[in-house]
Parts: C-alpha cells; sequence; structure tokens
C-alpha cells in the first residue's frame, strides 16, 4: 500500500504504525506515551512542556555577575519555554544552566556534573544562551553542550528502569552540532558513574562515532549516526559489525530513538525533526556476549558517557545539542513512535510562524508519506480556540468510508488515524468541517 501526492494547506499528515480504528492523540510527547501504556519516568526540555497539562519549570539559570539563579518555565500550560525571562535575568551578565527540571513528577532532575551541583563532578554547566531559535514563533534556548559539559542523575529509586525491564527513550538533537568524542549520550546510565559491565547501560548515543573501527566495523558515510550506548560499545546495530541500514543524519534537527525490552531485542530509529516519518534503522536481536539480558543501573545521563564525569573521572570528550527528550517505562509500540515524531513535527523546530492559527487549523509543512510496514494514515491537526470538528475519508463518488472524528476538541494539537490497510486501491477524499464554519479537502491516492 503507498500513499502519495497529498497536500493540504492547514494540516499535518503523516504515516503511522499498527493502530486499529481511529484516534486522536494528546498534546504532548509523554500524553502520547502515557496513552499507549507506557508512561514517562523523565521529561526534559529546554524548549517546550511535554505533557499537554504542564505548567511548571523547564530547567535552571545562574549567571555569573551574582551567581544568582532563576527557574525558567513555560509561557502557558503546554507551551514554549518563557525565554524572555532569561534575556531580563540573565541581560548584561553571562548564564550557564544548572538544571534541568523532569516534566513527569517523578523528580527525576538532571544537575550538572560539577563542583557546586548536587552531584558533583569535574565537569561545568553548558552556557544558556549559545544557541536560540524559533519553535512555532517563540524564541527558545538549546541545551549547547561542548566538551567539558555534562549532566546526571541517579534515578534508581525514582522510577527510572533497572535490570532487564523494558525501556523507550526519545531525544530531539542537531545534526550540525557533533563530533566523534565519547559520547554524546541521552539515557539510561551507571548509577556509580564507572563501566561496571556489557549491557549497564541503554543510552541514545548521537555523534559520528564508529566505535570498533576496522576491520570489524567498517562504518558508512560521515554520519551523525542514532547508536545505542549499551556499555563497552557503540552499536549500529545488533553486533560490533557496521548495520548496513544506518543512515546519517546531518538535518539541523533530528529525532533519534531507542527502545529496548531488555532481555532479547532492541530498536533504533531517527527522522528529521521538522518533517517526515522515522526510519527504522535497526529491529533485531540484543548483541551477543554478554547484553542479553540488560543489566541497567538506573541513572541518567546527559551529553556524556556513562563512566563520566565524577570528581577524578574525566572529562566529557563530546559535544551535542539537546532541545528535548524522555525516558519511558515499558516498551513502545511502533505506533507510538510514529505519533510521537508526528507531535515533534508539529512541534515547528525552526520555524518563525506559529502553529497556532486564529480560528484555523495550523499553517505547517504537510505531506503524506510511504511507510511499508504499515497502511496507516496519521492526520495531524491543531485548534486555537475549542471546536466542533468533523474529520471523514470520502470515495470520489462522495460515499463516507471512514469518519474519523465527530465531535468537540480542545484547543491544542491532536492526531486522527485511518487504517487504510481494508481500503481498496483509488483515490480517496480527506475532508474536514469545524464549528467555526471552516471547511477543506485533499486527496489521498492509495496504491498496492
Amino acid at each position: 500500500m503507498k500513499f502519495v501526492n497529498c497536500v493540504f494547506s492547514t494540516m499535518v499528515v503523516a504515516i503511522a504504525m499498527g493502530a486499529q480504528g481511529t484516534s486522536a492523540a494528546a498534546s504532548g510527547p509523554c500524553d502520547i506515551y502515557q496513552a499507549g501504556g507506557t508512561p514517562c519516568i523523565a521529561a526534559h526540555s529546554t524548549v517546550r512542556a511535554l505533557y499537554g497539562a504542564y505548567s511548571g519549570n523547564l530547567y535552571q539559570v545562574r549567571r555569573s555577575s551574582d551567581n544568582d539563579t532563576l527557574d525558567i518555565g513555560v509561557l502557558n500550560p503546554g507551551g514554549a519555554a518563557n525565554s524572555a525571562a532569561q534575556d531580563q535575568f540573565c541581560k548584561g551578565t553571562s548564564c550557564v544552566i544548572t538544571i534541568l527540571f523532569d516534566q513527569s513528577g517523578k523528580g527525576n532532575f538532571m544537575d550538572y556534573q560539577g563542583s557546586g551541583s548536587a552531584v558533583g563532578g569535574s565537569a561545568a554547566p553548558a552556557p544558556a544562551t549559545t544557541e536560540s531559535f524559533n519553535l512555532s514563533g517563540q524564541k527558545v534556548y538549546s541545551l549547547y553542550i561542548n566538551p567539558g559539559n555534562t549532566y546526571w542523575r541517579d534515578g534508581s529509586a525514582t522510577g527510572v528502569p533497572t535490570g532487564s525491564a523494558p525501556e523507550g527513550l526519545y531525544e530531539v538533537t542537531s545534526g550540525t552540532h557533533v563530533n566523534g568524542g565519547c559520547c554524546f549520550d541521552y539515557g539510561n546510565s551507571e548509577t556509580t558513574r564507572t563501566a561496571v559491565a556489557a549491557g549497564a547501560m541503554d543510552a541514545i548515543y548521537f555523534g559520528t562515532s564508529c566505535w570498533f573501527g576496522s576491520p570489524t566495523e567498517v562504518c558508512t558515510g560521515t554520519g551523525p549516526w542514532v547508536q545505542a550506548d549499551l556499555e563497552w560499545g557503540l552499536f549500529s546495530g545488533g553486533s560490533s559489525a557496521w548495520n548496513p541500514n544506518q543512515k546519517s543524519f546531518n538535518n539541523k534537527y533530528v529525532t533519534a530513538m531507542l527502545k529496548n525490552n531488555g532481555t532479547t531485542q532492541f530498536m533504533l530509529k531517527g527522522a528529521n525533526a521538522q518533517s517526515g516519518v522515522l526510519t527504522t534503522l535497526w529491529s533485531g536481536a540484543l548483541p551477543p556476549n554478554g547484553y542479553s539480558p540488560m543489566k541497567k543501573e538506573g541513572a541518567i545521563v546527559l551529553g556524556s558517557g556513562g563512566d563520566c564525569c565524577k570528581a577524578g573521572g574525566g572529562v566529557n570528550q563530546s559535544l551535542g545539542t539537546f532541545y528535548e527528550g524522555a525516558i519511558v517505562s515499558g516498551y513502545p509500540s511502533n505506533a507510538t513512535d510514529s505519533e510521537i515524531q508526528v507531535n515533534i513535527v508539529a512541534a515547528g523546530y525552526g520555524s518563525n510562524t506559529s502553529s497556532l492559527v486564529d480560528g484555523n487549523f495550523a499553517d505547517s509543512r504537510t505531506s503524506v508519506q510511504y511507510d511499508a510496514s504499515n497502511g496507516t494514515a496519521m492526520v495531524g491537526y491543531a485548534l486555537a480556540t475549542p471546536q466542533v470538528v468533523r474529520l471523514r475519508v470520502l470515495d470520489l463518488q462522495g460515499r463516507e468510508v471512514a469518519r474519523l472524528l465527530d465531535g468537540e476538541v480542545a484547543a491544542g494539537r491532536h492526531v486522527a488515524i485511518w487504517d487504510a490497510r481494508q481500503a481498496h486501491s483509488g483515490v480517496y477524499i480527506l475532508s474536514m468541517r469545524t464549528g467555526a464554519g471552516n471547511a477543506w479537502s485533499g486527496t489521498i491516492v492509495v496504491q498496492r
């Protein structure tokens, strides 16, 4: 089945995996994970809320002039970071990011691994103002990590999966600020900050490192690649040999995913965070020689490998950019993964235009793309105000094939799903009308 050449002036459309029937997704990535039965146990971002109702703090900055600190929250529940508060606080001086707050409610805050922090160590906090950009028209700042910067938390007693428990995680990072130093990671790591065993880590690595080297691992391309740091190695697939399905992601904004059932298999996925769908890079067995079952310890690391950077424990050599990410308990479904990617695209990374248009749907990049692993269309849209919405799929005679939505919908970003696996080949019309009087349609071509 193939979906091609579908463009809507006011809608985001993508392919999702495996869902039956229709549904409307929640507003933030962690709402999506919760609905899929894999709740977030840690959620971090410097750019936006990862729950639709989250109204707390995202991160803390410290200024050099007097060492005072300020917690940076969101502009509104579920919204973007309040960068204006940071700009005012840091005006005329310099600031660093000292803490990433956890939005999950588990208390898995991440402190910089350095002197003066709650966790101590040999590293320094990252500057707070190196990179600013627009997220759906709102100015926000990234966590821009260079060698010597890293963050850590022992979450073994606060919900982070340990041992062979299943786990999933994602992050939005950048393909333009990378190197091959060890190791720009985000995920599960050692509580002792010491490399102890194969399988003691379960973290996303993003960078240009070809870890095992020739002749075992002859890497293809120049990277950066989405790989798994499982301790004692960065794995492009299920062994030390190079995975031929790997792909370089040099986009400005990149979605990276890793999920691991803890006993037999793991998956790696990546995508452009501004458009398109996820590419599955690896789906198969865990590496041999000690990785099955996993031996996760339940700490969280960001910006370095797991054996860095406690006092006397070395200095981080990697660099990278962190915008948002979450760790979940359980093994997320492929449908959930795809909904996360749609949500990230709809967030508007690098967009100068607000994704919420007064009284209308989001004015943003739209397309329908083919994913050979499924036949499900995911329709993403946004409402500036609560409205009655009717979303239908029609054949060319105007007969209703499926009704995806018919009722009151809250303001915010949403997703509706059409399971088209039983649809005959041909052209279908996707029609949407709202109680505010807005209406539009577009075509979907289903080919077998």
